[in-house]
């Protein structure tokens, strides 16, 4: 077994994550305000008022400032897939590259073809085709997205490919199995509906600082009270996708779903953990109570998954270590058949050079019986296929609590416009405007649930994130980790600058 550079993969990773957490600070208010502008357009045509006009306008600017940088740190996101990545772009990336080369050709050009129609064609064409390109412009921002998330959710859930022995490449046997799958579908209706809400919060935030500077009221009333109900639908959507995702957890990662509802040893009948302080001392193979104080809802975590509040809803300990009652092979037992497969395909290799075919054969046979566990051939320990457990478990929990905290307030916020009250409560309003960053908080948080829940796998029981890198020094990688670290702070400052002077400067007064 070829050992890893440890130092590699880690410095690897960590750049990996530095540039998604930077990126997707961006993503969000694009996809958000992008959708928000052509409600807001739509209402501006339909009632020929022009301070939806000027609504439109002013929330533009500031899609604009973000839609730029944003799209900077993606591009080199992306460029890291061969400069960091260059094992799993190779093993993957026939499969793994069609989405994004579909996300960069139809989505990306859709988008920037109408973006410049947008901003620079009220006075040149008529409203209804003004108003098309601000839905095209958000139709585009939104298709990107999805082939981006389809590329992801692969990573979760390889489906419709083969993994061919004599490349050691993964190759697309149906490419609606990979672009429509449920896994995909429910990723992306989680992730956009998220977004719009992190884009509301941002709308109602902004636009709650006009009321408590006395400037641009009737503006800002208008913006909270769109985006208000824009967000209390979304965020209500996000529940529900929410919810359709952990089924299909439960179903293709069911560690992941154990570690972020800190289930640690299965059970029908399983609750579904509120809150709780997890005690670290405690070992997996323990099955006492890893947890010094928690909260939970009898069976609700069973309805969940399963749909059954009897069903048997598998722990980290039955993950690991197995349970024969409920068919849960032991980790151990992927390893061997993971070895096994390894060794096969070795001799196919050798069979193949030596032109063998009987040998190829037999090698080919034993090769396919195993290939499933083929990604458990690198695992040393049965315990290193458990996820960050504290980290999974409190990231979920506070993006839950945060998800809960924005109903409330969209749905406050809304009863405050109807009656009137917004400039009576400036301390209310002060908490809408800390709200902004708590929404970005909670889609940031969704992420590391997401990608540290997958843990150890770059491909979900194919490829570990140890055999994924490209063989380079690691002191290459912390150099361009410390020159990306300065350079997206220093993008992000400047658009966190620009984007205070529009604010300050405002839209024009209603």
């Amino acid at each position: 077994m070829i050992l890893s550079d440890i130092s590699l993969v880690d410095w690897s990773r960590a750049q990996f994550a530095l540039t998604a957490i930077y990126h997707w600070i961006f993503v969000p208010l694009t996809l958000g305000l992008s959708v928000f502008m052509g409600i807001t357009e739509t209402l501006y045509v339909i009632t020929k008022k022009e301070e939806w006009k000027t609504i439109t306008k002013f929330w533009g600017s500031l899609f604009a400032i973000n839609f730029a940088i944003g799209a900077a740190t993606g591009i080199i996101l992306e460029f890291e897939f061969g400069t960091n990545w260059a094992n799993y772009s190779w093993i993957v990336g026939d499969i793994f590259g069609a989405p994004l080369a579909i996300e960069g050709i139809m989505a990306f050009f859709l988008e920037s073809t109408f973006i410049g129609l947008m901003f620079f064609g009220w006075n040149k064409v008529g409203k209804k085709t003004h108003l098309l390109s601000t839905w095209l412009v958000a139709i585009g921002s939104n298709i990107s997205s999805w082939w981006i998330l389809v590329a992801n959710a692969w990573m979760n859930n390889p489906v419709g490919m083969h993994f061919n022995p004599a490349t050691a490449r993964c190759e697309m046997l149906n490419f609606s199995d990979v672009a429509f799958s449920t896994f995909a579908i429910q990723k992306y209706l989680h992730t956009v509906t998220s977004s719009y809400t992190v884009a509301a919060l941002f709308v109602i935030g902004v636009s709650a600082w006009y009321l408590l500077k006395k400037r641009s009221e009737n503006f800002a009333k208008k913006s909270i009270v769109v985006a208000s109900i824009y967000g209390l639908i979304m965020s209500l959507l996000v529940v529900i996708s929410g919810d359709n995702s952990t089924v299909e957890i439960a179903k293709k990662q069911p560690i992941k779903l154990a570690a972020f509802e800190g289930l640690y040893k299965g059970t029908t009948k399983a609750p579904l953990m509120a809150f709780g302080i997890i005690n670290n001392k405690v070992p997996i193979s323990d099955t006492s109570t890893h947890f010094k104080f928690k909260i939970e809802f009898p069976s609700m975590l069973s309805q969940l998954a399963f749909k059954d509040k009897n069903a048997f809803v598998p722990g980290i300990y039955d993950l690991v270590y197995g349970n024969y009652v409920y068919n849960i092979e032991p980790v151990t037992k992927k390893m061997e058949r993971g070895t096994l497969a390894m060794i096969a395909l070795n001799k196919y290799k050798f069979a193949l050079q030596k032109k063998d075919t009987v040998f190829i054969n037999q090698a080919l046979s034993e090769f396919n019986k195993n290939s499933k566990d083929l990604g458990y051939a690198y695992i040393n320990n049965p315990i290193d296929v458990v996820p960050n457990i504290p980290l999974s478990f409190y990231s979920f929990h506070l993006m839950v609590g945060l998800g809960m905290y924005f109903i409330i307030l969209f749905l406050v916020m809304l009863i405050f416009a109807w009656r009137k009250w917004l400039l009576k409560f400036k301390l209310f309003l002060w908490l809408v405007v800390i709200t902004i960053p708590l929404g970005y908080l909670a889609s940031e948080l969704g992420w590391v649930v997401a990608e540290l829940g997958r843990q150890p796998w770059a491909i979900q029981d194919l490829l570990p994130v140890s055999k994924a890198t490209t063989h380079i020094n690691s002191n290459n990688v912390k150099i361009t980790f410390v020159l990306f670290a300065i350079l997206f702070t220093i993008l992000l400052i400047t658009e966190l600058s620009i984007m205070l002077k529009q604010i300050k400067t405002g839209p024009k007064d209603l």
